[in-house]
C-alpha cells in the first residue's frame, strides 16, 4: 500500500552541511600520511585485474582514477573518498526525508552523519568501507522506498547497488541479507512477491560475475582470506562489538538511533523490517566472528529514524543539544581525523588504531635504507628486500626510489601474485620482520638482526626487526609458494 507522500528534500541545508565535511576532509587530507591499505590500493591499482586475493577490484581501481586525476599525492589520492562522503551525509539526509521528516529532521540528520565518527573516519582516507559505506546507505535509501511506496520497481535501484557493491567489498551480502530475513519475520511480505526482486538479483548478479568468476578460476581465495581474519581475530572481535558500536559512531549518538530503532518498532510499522535488519545483522557478524564496524552503516539508518523524536527533545533541552553537539564533534575529530600532534596519537589508537597507520611510513623506508646500506655495494645487484605485508611492501615501493631501493618484495596478499624476486637474485636478503620467527628465516642462510624500527607511535610497525640473511637457501621461484601469506 502506497504511504503518504514525503516533505520536500531541504536541499540547501543539507548540501551545506556536507559540503562543510568536505571543506574539513580535503583540509586535513594530507596532514599525516598513506594509511598502510592506500600504499596497498595504489600498487595493486597499477595492478588492474577483476579481482585480488583479499578484495574485488573497484577500490584500487578508484585509487588509481584519483591519483591520475588530482595528483599522486596523499591529498590527490583522497578526493574521492572526500566526495564519497559528502554523498554519504546526504543520503542519510534523504532517509530521514523517507521517515517522515521535513527540514528540520534532514538537517539534523545531516548533522549527525557530518559529527559521527565512523563517516569521518572513513571519508578521511582511502579504503573499501569508505564506498561500502555509500552503497549501505544508498541500498537503506532505496530499501525503505520499496517498503514506503511498495512499488516493486525499486529492487532494480537496489539490485543495481548491491552489484556495485559487490565489486568492491562482499560485506554488502549482510544488510541485503538481514533485510530479507527481517521481511520473512515481519514483512510486509508483499514487496517480495514481485518479479522485480527477480530482476534486481538478476542486475547485481550480472554486474558482480567477473569478479565471482575470477574467484572461482582461483579456488576462491577471499574464502581463505576471512577465515584466517576470523580464527585470528573472532574472540576480539566477538568481545569489542558491542563497545565498539557505540565508541565507533559517537556514545552521544546512541540515544538517537535507540529512538529511532523504537520509532520504527512502534510507529511506522511499514518499516519495522527495517529495525529488525540491525540485530539480525549484529547475530551474523557476531556467528562469523566479524569487525563492529560491519554493522554500522545500519546503525545510520536508525539515526536517520531517531531524527524525529530528538527534534522534539531539542526544543526542551537546546543548550544540552549544543553541548552534545559539541561534544560529539570534538571526539569524533580527536578520534578519527588527524588533528593531535602524531607523537600523541598513541592515546587513540586503542579505540582507532587507524590512525596510527598512517604515520611513520617514510621513516619506516629510511630505516630500511639503512639496513640496506650493510650489504656491499657488489652484491646489491643480486640482493633482494622482502617484506612482511602489503604495507611495508608499498612503503617501499612509493618510497624507496628516494632512497636508492630496488623492488621490495612480499608474499602477503596479491604482492605474491604480481612479482617475485629473479632466480637470479642468490646474493642478500633483507627480512622486513614485524617480530623474528625461526621458522620463517629457516628459509634463508645465515640470518643475522641489523637493525629495528623505532617508530614515533604504537602502530604495527614499531620494533620491525630488519634481518639480513646471506641468501635465500633455495631459488625463488621453489621457495615462493612457501612464503605465500592470505591473511
Amino acid at each position: 500500500m502506497t504511504r503518504p507522500p514525503v516533505h520536500p528534500f531541504a536541499a540547501r541545508p543539507v548540501v551545506g552541511v556536507a559540503l562543510i565535511v568536505g571543506v574539513v576532509l580535503t583540509a586535513l587530507s594530507g596532514r599525516y600520511g598513506y594509511h598502510r591499505d592506500e600504499l596497498y590500493f595504489m600498487v595493486a591499482g597499477r595492478h588492474l585485474s577483476w579481482g585480488y586475493i583479499d578484495q574485488p577490484p573497484l577500490t584500487p581501481l578508484i585509487a588509481r582514477i584519483s591519483t591520475t586525476i588530482f595528483g599522486d599525492t596523499v591529498m590527490g589520492l583522497r578526493v574521492l573518498s572526500t566526495l564519497s562522503s559528502v554523498a554519504t551525509v546526504i543520503v542519510i539526509a534523504l532517509l530521514a526525508r523517507e521517515f517522515g521528516s521535513a527540514r528540520r529532521g534532514q538537517m539534523l540528520a545531516a548533522i549527525c552523519a557530518a559529527v559521527s565518527g565512523f563517516v569521518l573516519g572513513v571519508g578521511h582516507m582511502v579504503s573499501t568501507a569508505t564506498y561500502d559505506l555509500l552503497a549501505w546507505m544508498l541500498i537503506g535509501l532505496f530499501a525503505v522506498k520499496l517498503l514506503r511506496t511498495g512499488d516493486g520497481r525499486w529492487w532494480l535501484a537496489l539490485g543495481l547497488t548491491a552489484g556495485i557493491a559487490l565489486e568492491n567489498k562482499y560485506l554488502v551480502v549482510l544488510p541485503v541479507g538481514a533485510l530479507l530475513v527481517s521481511l520473512l519475520i515481519v514483512g510486509p511480505r508483499s514487496v517480495l512477491r514481485s518479479w522485480w526482486l527477480l530482476a534486481g538479483v538478476a542486475v547485481a548478479g550480472v554486474i558482480a560475475l567477473p569478479n565471482v568468476l575470477w574467484q572461482f578460476q582461483h579456488d576462491w581465495p577471499q574464502l581463505t582470506v576471512a577465515g584466517g581474519i576470523s580464527e585470528d581475530d573472532g574472540t576480539e572481535n566477538r568481545i569489542m562489538f558491542i563497545p565498539l558500536q557505540i565508541l565507533q559512531l559517537s556514545p552521544f549518538l546512541a540515544p538517537i538511533w535507540v529512538a529511532g530503532f523504537l520509532r520504527l518498532w512502534r510507529q511506522l510499522q511499514w518499516a519495522r523490517s527495517v529495525a529488525l535488519a540491525y540485530p539480525v545483522l549484529c547475530v551474523a557478524v557476531l556467528a562469523v566472528g566479524g569487525k563492529s564496524y560491519y554493522a554500522l552503516p545500519l546503525l545510520l539508518v536508525l539515526v536517520a529514524a531517531g531524527c524525529e523524536p530528538t527534534l522534539r527533545w531539542i526544543d526542551r533541552h537546546r543548550v544540552l543539544a549544543v553541548i552534545g553537539l559539541v561534544l560529539t564533534a570534538l571526539t569524533s575529530a580527536v578520534f578519527t581525523l588527524p588533528v593531535l600532534p602524531a607523537s600523541a596519537v598513541d592515546f587513540v589508537i586503542p579505540v582507532n588504531k587507524e590512525q596510527g597507520e598512517q604515520i611513520g611510513w617514510p621513516a619506516f623506508v629510511a630505516s630500511v635504507a639503512s639496513a640496506w646500506g650493510q650489504i656491499p655495494p657488489a652484491e646489491r645487484p643480486t640482493s633482494t628486500i622482502f617484506t612482511g605485508n602489503y604495507g611495508e611492501a608499498g612503503a617501499l615501493r612509493r618510497y624507496g626510489p628516494s632512497h636508492g631501493l630496488p623492488t621490495a618484495y612480499s608474499g602477503h596478499m596479491s604482492f605474491a601474485d604480481w612479482e617475485r624476486p629473479p632466480d637470479t637474485n642468490t646474493g642478500p636478503v633483507l627480512l622486513v620482520e614485524l617480530q623474528r620467527t625461526p621458522a620463517f628465516e629457516a628459509h634463508f642462510q645465515n640470518c643475522k638482526q641489523v637493525g629495528t624500527v623505532d617508530a614515533i607511535v604504537s602502530n604495527d610497525e614499531d620494533g620491525t626487526a630488519l634481518v639480513l640473511c646471506e641468501r635465500p637457501a633455495e631459488p625463488w621461484s621453489t621457495l615462493w609458494p612457501k612464503l605465500r601469506q592470505f591473511y
